[in-house]
């Protein structure tokens, strides 16, 4: 705390405040437009350079003008150019708003585009990082769509001091990574789709309904309290203008996947639906077959509308409207090493390749009523349905190796694994916003329901693989059968219900002191299931005669029903009826637990503005905090039944101080204690087991752990969408939780509270710099590039004794997640010389370097996520405005994803992680993609 207030004093020492100028501000309105604000509209002090732009709230504000009298101009495209005389007076502001018309000749063709895309556009965006009064980068719809990022999780990654995993959809803020991060949408919570996340997939948002993406990396007490790498906001996308309607429908392949005999999951649709959920899993395992299906053709496709209107009535009042929805699929193949190794190797496919095809449905309707120019309301409301269909084969060399088998450890093992992940998500808010005089009240409430489904998984283990390989028509390979879930069908259930709010209420005293003093709460609940059906294979000299005809065997013909017929195999479930066998017969679910959390907070906080030149955002929040889950899983015996509890009352302070250099330049300074505490999934100790991984949770994470956050930051904006900023930042977390390879026979991966403290150092640099510029200061060629250096580290008990033992053989390591380097980079160049063509043509780039994935326990060695370069090429055709030729080809250097196990004698073994994909060693292949859009 001392060195907190010593560097507090420093700030606030250095730079000092001149007396001998003066200011002008106000907001410009659009008199066709009902008033509301007119943003980007030029405001220029006449005979000078000096001038500056209206923000997306219609705000400007000129600085450090010289006593005496001025004429200000205010121009914009297709507007009355008015010029209004001022006087300044030393150590005085004075408030100027104008009321901006459409000229006479450009009345009739005056379309809102200022309104509708104004939180969309590059330099919107970073009008409101320049006034914001927190840390807070973003990306809108506009730079989404020149990079050709598709969605959310692509969004955030393009943003200094993130990254994103290959392979998934997991998304690290500063080094931090899905335990660290909170995510909302119009500042409304969004619940997680995966039992193994605490976030919501961001690849689920598509870039249809996202009006544009921010991330906050500093506190403020309107946050939730769990908050250290930062909170992601999604802004849905809202219409405010004339009628319009687009259509889009695009096409592509994946270099990898075009020449591929694809396969998916039987029972599922090509629009990525499964309609077995109202029947009983033993009745799908009965009438149901194993074996994958031959898919279509492997050409992606995406086609979608949106269309938008307003409506105005004679009290002045507006409605609008905004619909959208799309549809894509894609195809990958992938084809790598499966490998399973700890302090030995457990299991080792040399040769294995997975399928997978994905679907992604959104619809989004968002309903805009404006009362007057004080009150408004807004409804919206968002369907997501999310799918992965992937059908893995392993070992199908004939080489796979396991320590455990039976006939042969060397060769012959294999594995086929048939897996559909459906998530269907249902987000509906209502938000408010009123003003009277000096109060500002603004509100939102929301339900989230998510349905996350894994249904119907069959996973089958073969002995002698290679003789289904070979031309000997006398030998054949046999099923596996170590225990009778070695060949089984899986289902998994995940429910869960979520009511938030939030209200903020402004009231400003005087121009340079504002009060917010607010509310926001959630309450949530998870429901979790699932059940086995493990074929237990009777007949232990049966030889499979087609390994891809599994339908053959597991049928009823072949069923066991008494002991003295001919079948082959029986069904066996681990958790039976009370009053049936465990043999041939429904069970009941194998693991289930629930989950409550309830969190109510108020907050206040003050924004004190010291002259013309300091902010001071002081703030406090009080949160009441209360987690329950309740668990019944089999994998801990007599200790599987229990129920854990964790009630908290925290106290938040945090300060948030910008100092305005000049006009274009901030220095800001943030410092916060916050809070980090547990998810369900990282308590409730159900194990779910991949091939050749398992990940669970662990009971004794209940609690919370203390956060201190300290950031420092310098931003220029030099120019039209032109940025430099650099900025130092440091976090402390005691008790921090890690995800650990626990050293026991399993191999199992779960969430460990591993030491006293954990420190984070870090760097971060980013400029946006146009190199060519037309007349109108538009961009013709730029560059964007920024970088992120950190250092983490965090000292190691020696060992933990509790529901799972534990000891590391070092004292310190580094962070799970983070990258000590990270860099994102892109060129754009667009001519502007072609009178109906407008083409606009990007290369991105992006690189994080190795980090650790997981842990190593004992005398188990870090699991390592190799670095990963990625390269995109985007080329948009703008013909006549209305038409676009979009050309893509992404991931051009097609790097190899690997995963690595260290190890003292060995070095670096390959091995797949919880975190990724099936296969490590593999390339993603090249997706080359077409588009046509066609605006009316």
């Amino acid at each position: 705390m001392k060195q907190f207030i010593l560097l507090l004093l420093l700030f606030t020492t250095v730079f000092g405040y001149a007396q001998n100028t003066g200011s002008v501000k106000g907001k410009l309105t659009d008199k066709e437009y009902n008033n509301e604000p007119l943003a980007f509209a030029n405001v220029l002090v006449k005979g000078t350079t000096k001038g500056t732009t209206s923000d997306f709230d219609g705000l400007y504000q000129l600085l450090d003008l010289e006593i005496g009298e001025y004429t200000l101009v205010f121009s914009f495209v297709g507007y009355e150019t008015q010029e209004i005389k001022v006087t300044i007076s030393a150590g005085k502001t004075v408030e100027l708003n104008v009321e901006m018309g459409a000229s006479a000749a450009a009345l009739d063709a005056v379309i809102l585009a200022p309104v509708t895309t104004k939180r969309e556009s590059e330099t919107a965006l970073l009008l409101e990082q320049k006034k914001a009064v927190e840390i807070k980068q973003s990306i809108g719809a506009q730079e989404l769509s020149r990079k050709g990022v598709s969605d959310a999780a692509g969004a955030v990654a393009k943003i200094s001091g993130v990254s994103k995993q290959e392979g998934s959809s997991n998304v690290y803020v500063r080094g931090l990574g899905d335990r660290y991060l909170n995510t909302s949408m119009n500042g409304l919570s969004l619940p997680s789709n995966d039992v193994n996340k605490k976030n919501i997939d961001l690849n689920l948002f598509s870039s249809d309904v996202i009006q544009n993406v921010s991330i906050s990396k500093a506190y403020s007490a309107k946050f939730y309290g769990d908050f250290a790498a930062g909170n992601v906001d999604i802004t849905s996308k809202e219409h405010k203008g004339s009628f319009f309607v687009d259509v889009v429908s695009g096409t592509g392949f994946n270099t990898n996947a075009i020449g591929e005999n694809f396969v998916r999951s039987e029972g599922t649709g090509y629009f990525g639906y499964y309609g077995r959920y109202a029947h009983n899993p033993f009745a799908v395992v009965l009438s149901h077959g194993v074996d994958p299906e031959a898919a279509s053709t492997p050409i992606n496709v995406s086609y979608g509308g949106s269309l938008g209107h307003s409506f105005k009535f004679e009290n002045g009042s507006k409605l609008s409207l905004f619909l959208t929805g799309s549809f894509e699929n894609g195809y990958e193949y992938r084809n790598g090493k499966n490998v399973d190794f700890t302090t030995v190797e457990k299991k080792a496919f040399e040769v294995s390749e997975e399928y997978e095809y994905s679907t992604t449905t959104t619809a989004m309707a968002n309903v805009n009523y404006r009362i007057d120019s004080d009150n408004s309301l807004i409804f919206n409301s968002v369907f997501i349905n999310s799918s992965s269909d992937e059908v893995g084969y392993y070992g199908i060399d004939g080489k796979g190796r396991n320590r455990d088998a039976i006939l042969d450890t060397d060769q012959g093992f294999y594995q086929q694994n048939i897996q559909f992940d459906q998530t269907r998500m249902f987000v509906n808010q209502l938000l408010g916003k009123h003003k009277s005089g000096k109060l500002e009240l603004d509100w939102g409430f929301g339900y989230n329901k998510v349905f996350s489904d894994q249904p119907d998984r069959k996973r089958f283990s073969v002995e002698n693989y290679q003789f289904a390989l070979d031309n000997d028509e006398t030998t054949f390979p046999t099923f596996y059968s170590n225990v009778v879930f070695d060949n089984q069908r899986y289902f998994q259930n995940i429910e869960d219900d979520e009511y938030n709010g939030r209200l903020n209420l402004a009231y400003e005293v005087k121009e340079n002191l504002k009060f917010n003093i607010g509310y926001n709460g959630r309450h949530k609940t998870r429901q979790f299931n699932n059940i086995r059906y493990g074929y237990d294979i009777v007949d232990g000299d049966y030889q499979i005669t087609d390994i891809n005809n599994l339908n053959a065997v597991f049928n009823l013909e072949n069923l066991n029903i008494n002991d003295d017929s001919n079948g082959i195999y029986e069904l066996k479930v681990i958790n039976p009826y009370p009053t049936l066998s465990n043999t041939n017969r429904p069970g009941l679910f194998e693991n289930t637990y629930s989950g409550e959390l309830d969190v109510h907070a108020g907050y206040v906080d003050a924004e004190i503005k010291a002259g013309e030149k300091w902010l001071f955002v002081p703030g406090v929040r009080l949160e009441r905090f209360e987690q329950k889950i309740d668990y019944d899983v089999i994998n801990l015996g007599n200790n599987g039944v229990d129920s854990k509890s964790s009630e908290e009352t925290f106290v938040l302070p945090s300060l948030n101080i910008k100092y305005t250099l000049n006009e274009d330049q901030n220095l800001r300074f943030s410092a916060s204690k916050t809070v980090s505490t547990p998810e369900f999934k990282e308590i409730a100790p159900f194990v779910y087991e991949d091939v050749s991984t398992r990940i669970g949770g662990n009971p004794d994470v209940l609690g919370y752990s203390d956060i201190l956050n300290i950031d420092f930051k310098y931003e220029w904006f030099f120019g039209k969408s032109e940025i430099f900023s650099a900025g130092v930042f440091t976090k402390q977390i005691d008790n921090p939780i890690n995800l650990v390879v626990v050293g026991d026979a399993t191999g199992t991966q779960r969430y460990v509270r591993t030491g006293n403290q954990a420190t984070i150092y870090g760097f971060e640099v980013e400029l946006r710099k146009n190199l060519l510029v037309d007349e109108d200061e538009n961009a013709n060629l730029s560059f964007g590039i920024n970088a992120t250096y950190m250092k983490t580290e965090q000292d190691l008990y020696e060992t933990i004794d509790g529901t799972f033992d534990l000891a590391f053989n070092r004292t310190e390591d580094e962070l799970q997640g983070a990258s000590p380097f990270l860099l994102n980079a892109d060129v754009s160049y667009s001519p502007t010389s072609f009178e109906n063509y407008k083409p606009v043509a990007n290369l991105v780039f992006s690189y994080f370097s190795d980090r650790i994935d997981a842990l190593g326990s004992g005398d188990l060695g870090n699991i390592i996520e190799k670095s990963v370069p990625t390269l995109d090429f985007i080329w948009k055709n703008t013909i006549k405005e209305n038409f676009e030729i979009n050309f893509s080809a992404k991931n051009l250097l097609n790097p190899t994803i690997q995963y690595v196990r260290e190890d003292q004698n060995l070095g670096d073994v390959l091995v797949v992680s919880a975190n990724g994909k099936g296969v490590t060693d593999y390339k993603r292949g090249m997706n080359i993609g077409l588009q046509l859009k066609y605006k009316f």
